[in-house]
């Protein structure tokens, strides 16, 4: 920890700077690597998975491995790892991406979600994954979040596929098992709110509750390039939001006590995020200050790195096989400081989770909060 602490401090430090155009942006801490927008589900809240039906020979162009490798040489320590998609294991090569991770970015934590559907495939591949941590880094934390939107037929009815809600509870069950053998994996479940759910919050963490989750996170459905989703109406109102956001709030309260170290810090951020979320919703600019392109990187499977996923395709960074797989050229470039202006000027502002996290961790009355939350936890 106290390691950690020495080497993010010049980096916060650096961030601020460089969100004021004084320095460069130094080397982000938060990696989210989408690795295919392949996708079995036809969630309501998402239209990713029509890229490929589309243009099926779109899945040609993702990253090779060894284009991978040549991007994560390039690039340094990274604090956090998010794999995305898609669906993140229908990427084949999954294990060898993490593989490459460990080498190149030593990760401390390593995170997945997963819409639950291929069953043996997630658990064949999580075993793996697991088995090149320990023998790796055997001090990354690996969280896989399987994706729970709603109970039985409603969360397939959400998530476009028959049958799924059973496959979600099959794989959390198996996900569960392997702790015993792995102290540095961590099991979780995840809920998209939106307006199909937002009315029955309670009744799904009621459910998840009982199920004996390690934590239980939630994000709000939102419109983002990404997902191409810009035009659909999928985000609940701001009171909607608010009142379902409240019953998370006394549980995670109620249980923190419960939980260990690592746990209790990732729900301390969690509380910050969801006050700061509300206000967002409700007054639709940056509460705090921003440092997508700066404290965070999004790179699409195709070799794309934007500020977030937000943004996405409306306002890319640039692509880095123009840029001979060299990350730090393309984030030191003149494109991706325009992103970063467009950004700093407060010309966006969304909910995002992981970003808002980072935020918090630039800002320091909300890392207060932070701390007073762990604190209060004890």
């Amino acid at each position: 920890m106290i390691n950690y602490l020495k080497e993010l401090v010049p980096k916060m430090l650096r961030y601020r700077l460089a969100r004021r155009g004084l320095v460069g942006p130094g080397m982000p801490i938060n990696l989210t690597f989408s690795v295919t927008n392949v996708c079995q589900s036809r969630c309501k809240t998402c239209s990713i998975w029509e890229l490929y039906k589309e243009n099926p020979e779109k899945r040609k162009e993702e990253l090779a491995l060894e284009e991978i490798e040549k991007i994560f040489r390039s690039m340094g320590h990274i604090y956090v790892f998010n794999i995305s998609g898609g669906e993140p294991f229908l990427r084949s090569d999954i294990t060898e991406i993490i593989a490459a991770a460990c080498q190149y970015l030593s990760p401390g934590v390593v995170h997945i979600p997963t819409n639950a559907i291929a069953k043996e495939r997630i658990e064949r591949k999580t075993k793996e994954i697991l088995e090149t941590l320990k023998n790796n880094c055997d001090r990354t934390q690996l969280t896989i979040k399987p994706s729970l939107d709603h109970i039985e037929s409603r969360h397939d009815e959400i998530r476009g596929v028959p049958g799924n809600f059973k496959k979600v509870l099959d794989v959390f069950h198996r996900l569960k098992e392997m702790q015993s053998d792995y102290p540095n994996f961590h099991v979780e479940l995840g809920t998209v709110i939106s307006r199909w759910n937002v009315e029955d919050v309670e009744e799904i963490a009621q459910y998840v509750t009982n199920l004996g989750v390690d934590s239980y996170r939630n994000e709000i459905a939102e419109q983002r390039s990404e997902m191409f989703n810009t035009q659909n109406d999928i985000t609940p109102d701001p009171e909607q939001y608010e009142k379902a956001i409240d019953l998370f709030v006394r549980q995670i309260r109620e249980n923190m006590g419960n939980r260990n170290l690592f746990q209790r810090i990732t729900n301390a951020f969690r509380l910050v995020y969801y006050s700061l979320a509300i206000r967002i919703l409700k007054e639709n600019h940056q509460v705090i200050p921003c440092y997508a392109g700066i404290s965070n990187v999004h790179m699409t499977p195709y070799g794309d790195i934007w500020a977030c996923c937000t943004l996405g395709y409306d306002k890319p960074m640039g692509n880095l096989r123009d840029y001979n797989y060299d990350f730090k050229m393309l984030w030191n470039s003149a494109e991706a400081q325009k992103v970063r202006t467009y950004i700093r000027d407060g010309r966006c502002n969304c909910p995002m989770a992981n970003q808002t996290y980072s935020n918090i961790l630039m800002h320091a009355p909300s890392l207060f909060r932070v701390v007073r939350e762990i604190m209060k936890s004890r």
